[in-house]
Order: C-alpha cells, then structure tokens, then sequence
C-alpha cells in the first residue's frame, strides 16, 4: 500500500481488496494545473502501483457526433506515439451508442476480460454505481470523463461545466447592445450531468437580467438538430437578441444566414465551420472549447493510476475559449480543414503530446474494435 494509505479517514472494504484508496486528506496529486482539483473536492484517489504495459479500454456513448469521433481519433493517436506503445500493450475502442444498458454490458464486459483500465463517457450519470462496485472488486481502474458519473469513489475528468456556459452567457449578454429582450438557449442530450451542468451555468448569468426571456430548444448536440430548432424558433418568436448555443453550433449559423437574422451575439462551441461563420460574418460573441483531446488525458490519468499517481475526485480540465474579435486564421479557425473539424486539438496546458495535428488525427480511425 502506499504512503498516502496511512492517512485515510475512510476506505470501504471492497476498495481496499481492489487496492483502491479514497481518502479525504488534502494531497499532492497529478498534474494539477491540468487535472484541477474541483472546487469542493475532498477525496483523493489513488491505486497501488502495478506493471505494465497495461490492457486500457475506451468506451464511448452516443455516435455520429464529430466531436465524438475526433476524440476517439485523439486516443488512438496520443497511444500510437512511440513513447506511449511500451506502456499501453493494447487499446480496445468500443461505441454503444444511447442505450445505458448496452454500455454498462460493454463496461462490465471489459472488466470481467480482465483489462487494467477502463475510460468511459457515460450515457446517464447516476447509472453506474453498481459498475463502479463491481470494477472495484476486480481491481480495474474506471475513469469518468466529459459526462461525469455521479459517484465520487472513481476518478472523474470534465471541465467544470457551469463555468463553461457562464463564459459563454457572460459573454454573449456582455456583447447584447440592450441588456433585454428574447435570448435562445440551446440545450444538448437531455439526461446528461453535462447538459444539466450547462444549463445551470446559464440559469445563474440571466438570473441578473430580469429584462431577459428566454426561449429554451433542444439541439441534441447535432448540428443539423440544432440549425432545424434555430430556425423553427426564429419563425415562432421572431428575432431574437442573443444565442447560447451548447454544440453543433454551425446549425445556428446556417439558420441566422438562411433567415436573414441580424448578427446578434452568439456563444457556441469551437467546431471549425462555426468559427469560421463567426470570423467571417463579423458576428459577435465567443466560441468556447470542450476539446476532444479531452480522451487521451483520461487515458493519460488511467494509465498514471496504475502507476500508482493519485489524483481530486472531480478534476476539472483548463476552458479554451476566443471571441470574435479576436479570432485568427490558422490558429482559431482553419480554412482548409471540414466544418465538422475541431479546432481546438488538444488541451496545451496539459503538455506538447496533448495537442494534435489535423494530420495525425486523420491517420487514426473513429471505428470500434472488432
């Protein structure tokens, strides 16, 4: 065990078989001007050390969102980088698509197979503390990512997304000429700890703006979802004032230029044919970045655990972001490259082999494993 197992106020007894230490005892821990230990983190976790090279999982939720695919192409290459081949001995990607269930069988399955670690973007965040138990028993290490599970007992890696659409609100009330009028909130996948984080994050600027409605539409995080719910809001209620758009933003674009919609204030995510309309229309507001290179730092934390690194329950990641005025070719948009393409590759805060080129991500492939 190690030192840092002398200091617990609590470890259940599954989590010690597992040699999984939670503790409550403040600590240095892995990178921390990467992995932030979340405000009102009181656990730490950490594994016992054992050899490599290791059996690592990934297994993704929801398919055919780009941002999805990029990330799963952002793991592939961070693990192909010779430094990284000695330690990952094999790599499965798998895609479940919604269904919980399907996912927890996928999840269960790798960790009765034996694999040392398992990453996973949830598809529902309370549905997993069974898994969590069984892992526990098993001795894999589970890493939560993007959607966090519910449970503070397993290593959870997202940016704090209420401060995400807070920057972007902030910003899109702060560019709105009036402070009043009729602002669109465009939700994601209904269900998700993020989409409910976000929308939080917005609740809380416009409660300051009594002079504010707001129109809530679901986009699902899909573009062509979004463009179709953008545009039937413009022909129920007219123009509107301002955007808040969580992803798939390219469809809010598409629709103020098919409709002829003022270029009101727009806070969106960071997908090239977005920032692009926004640079090119001379639109205001703020792309904000959630970076697919948010999956190889989740692997990154996997692979340290069983190496025995501790890290904050609940890690918060750096939050990317621009406004229009200040967005540049080549470095916050780039012409040559699809609409669907994020431009943000990578999380630089993090270290030069968590940034990606358009090139080394084309290289790999988004598809699962057979």
């Amino acid at each position: 065990m190690t030192a840092l197992g002398t200091l617990f106020k609590r470890t259940s007894v599954a989590a010690l078989v597992a040699g999984l230490s939670v503790t409550s005892v403040t600590a240095e821990t892995y990178m921390p001007n990467c992995y932030i230990p979340a405000e009102g983190n009181e656990k730490i976790i950490q594994y016992e050390a054992k050899e490599g090279p290791y059996r690592v999982a990934l297994v993704n939720g929801h398919t055919g969102i780009p941002w999805r695919e990029q990330m799963i192409q952002s793991v592939r290459a961070w693990a192909d980088r010779p430094e990284n081949k000695e330690t990952i001995g094999e790599l499965r990607v798998v895609s479940t698509g919604p269904d919980v269930a399907t996912q927890i069988a996928a999840v269960d399955n790798f960790i009765q197979a034996g694999y040392d670690a398992i990453a996973f973007i949830a598809v529902n965040p309370t549905a997993f503390d069974a898994v969590v138990r069984r892992a526990n028993r098993a001795g894999t290490v589970l890493v939560s990512f993007d959607n966090p599970v519910d449970n503070d007992s397993i290593l959870r890696i997202t940016p704090n997304w209420v401060d995400f659409e807070t920057i972007k609100a902030k910003s899109v009330l702060a560019q709105m000429p009036e402070k009043a009028g009729r602002v669109l909130e465009i939700r994601g996948i209904q269900g998700n700890s993020t989409d409910r984080d976000r929308h939080v994050g917005v609740e809380q600027v416009l409660a300051s703006y009594p002079d504010v409605e707001v129109v809530e539409v679901v986009g699902n995080w899909d573009t062509g979802t979004v463009q179709r719910v953008t545009a039937d809001a413009f022909a129920v209620h007219g123009q509107f004032d301002g955007i808040i758009c969580q992803h798939g933003c390219r469809g809010v674009t598409n629709a103020m230029a098919a409709a002829d919609h003022p270029a009101v204030p727009v806070g969106g995510d960071a997908e090239n044919g977005y920032v692009k309309a926004m640079a090119g229309n001379d639109i205001p507001g703020i792309s904000v970045s959630v970076s697919p290179g948010m999956g190889p730092l989740a692997v990154r934390a996997a692979v340290a655990l069983l190496q025995g690194e501790s890290f904050p329950s609940m890690a918060n990641l750096p939050i990317p972001n621009v406004e229009t005025a200040d967005m540049v070719a080549g470095t916050h948009y780039y012409p040559d490259e699809p609409d669907t393409f994020e431009t943000v590759t990578g999380y630089a805060a993090c270290g030069d082999d968590m940034v990606f080129t358009p090139d080394e991500l084309r290289n790999q492939s988004h598809d699962n494993d057979s």
